[in-house]
């Protein structure tokens, strides 16, 4: 059955710029009512959007972003878990203090998220869910991206546990995957920027891409989705011959290795 976004009220994190904020303006399409947060203020929200700033870390902010959207809006029908972070870099030089950061961020704060809008969630009377952006590098662990796939590994995870727990709530669980996407600035906010293996950052898909992609999944209200051709193989390959992907990352590495 699909999803009518019409008046559907939404919490988004991380709406400020690239992928949140292209799926808050496709979400202002379809005319549902949006609330968006984000750590730094001030910040300029499309118009129609209500912005609460706060850190998705901080335990205080989480209960006050929440608490504030529901009653700002009238209730909850839909959480979108978007907020995150990344370090494009090899584990053997990076440090402890970087994978907690991004655990924090990528895994701690959206599962803490579910648990705190689920009392909303399960009082609303359309039809609720949560919708978890992660990535394929929660799939398929990615050379140089070694904390960032472990926090979505995490994430995925955890969307498949709940997504079965939540049917007692009426609450659907989404899991959406994309691959890379071209976001403004996106290197000026990574972590750590030291990757050893090259990215065509013109050939990715665009922030917009993906944001139509992840609403049309929750209008279909698909489990799980894949976006961007990349992003795709990959997936089918992991499923159907997990070594012969081995064999490429690994390439991959070794013939960067001999440029340097």
């Amino acid at each position: 059955m699909r999803r009518n976004l019409s008046g559907c009220r939404v919490l988004l994190t991380g709406g400020s710029r690239g992928i949140g904020r292209a799926t808050t303006e496709e979400l202002l399409r379809r005319g549902a009512k949006v609330v968006i947060c984000a750590r730094h203020a001030p910040l300029a929200a499309p118009p129609g959007v209500i912005l609460i700033p706060g850190d998705l870390t901080v335990a205080a902010d989480r209960e006050r972003i929440v608490a504030e959207a529901a009653e700002r809006l009238g209730g909850l029908d839909l959480l979108i878990n978007n907020a995150g972070t990344c370090s494009f870099g090899e584990f053997s030089t990076s440090s402890e203090a970087v994978l907690r950061q991004i655990m924090e961020i990528n895994f701690f704060a959206p599962a803490e998220m579910c648990r705190l809008c689920l009392p909303h969630l399960t009082a609303t009377g359309k039809r609720p869910a949560i919708v978890n952006i992660a990535s394929i590098v929660g799939k398929r662990g990615i050379p140089s991206f070694p904390e960032h796939s472990a926090s979505k590994f995490a994430l995925v995870g955890l969307s498949e546990a709940l997504r079965c727990e939540f049917v007692r709530f009426g609450v659907d669980v989404l899991l959406v995957i994309p691959g890379l996407a071209k976001v403004d600035d996106f290197e000026k906010h990574l972590l750590r920027n030291e990757g050893k293996i090259f990215i065509d950052w013109n050939n990715v898909q665009s922030a917009e891409a993906v944001a139509a992609g992840i609403v049309r999944a929750i209008e279909r209200n698909k489990a799980e989705t894949v976006i961007g051709w990349l992003a795709l193989q990959i997936y089918r390959l992991q499923n159907l011959w997990p070594a012969m992907l081995d064999s490429i990352m690994a390439r991959k590495v070794m013939k960067f290795d001999k440029k340097v």
